[in-house]
């Protein structure tokens, strides 16, 4: 697959065969007549790791390094359950989590059980930015 530039932005409008559902469909194959007969359910609507790691190519194209990071996070992240993303928001909350070490847990299950190295490295470097600031004292 040719590297994706800036030139490239919006998939939709240059590439629109490059962007699919879950389930593989195409953007030319989600139609009105398809929805209705049935064809298209929510996983042909669903973004893909694929998806934000081809935004995360066009974004280091054209020069936003932070936002590409934040793009190759979110794909690690497409397929982890929503319960586990919600309690790990919560957990990097000032005063949430009660240690470095609850920090470095939830790292290691994203990173072990789900892949998901580039958010585990992020929370893990959370657990030492909290750890000198004092933010595992519980305030609420």
């Amino acid at each position: 697959m040719k590297k994706l530039t800036i030139a490239d932005y919006p998939l939709a409008e240059t590439q629109p065969e490059r962007v699919r559902g879950k389930r593989g469909r195409t953007l030319e194959q989600i139609t009105l007549k398809a929805v209705l007969a049935g064809e298209v359910d929510m996983a042909d609507l669903q973004i893909t790791p694929q998806a934000l790691r081809d935004q995360a190519e066009i974004a280091a194209d054209a020069s936003r390094p932070t936002l590409a990071l934040n793009f190759r996070r979110a794909a690690e992240l497409v397929d982890v359950p929503q319960e586990l993303i919600m309690s790990t928001y919560e957990l990097l909350r000032p005063g949430r989590a009660r240690s470095k070490q609850d920090l470095l847990d939830r790292a290691a299950l994203l990173r072990d059980t789900h892949a998901a190295h580039t958010i585990a490295d992020f929370i893990a470097e959370a657990a030492e930015i909290y750890e000198k600031r004092g933010l595992f004292t519980y305030r609420y």
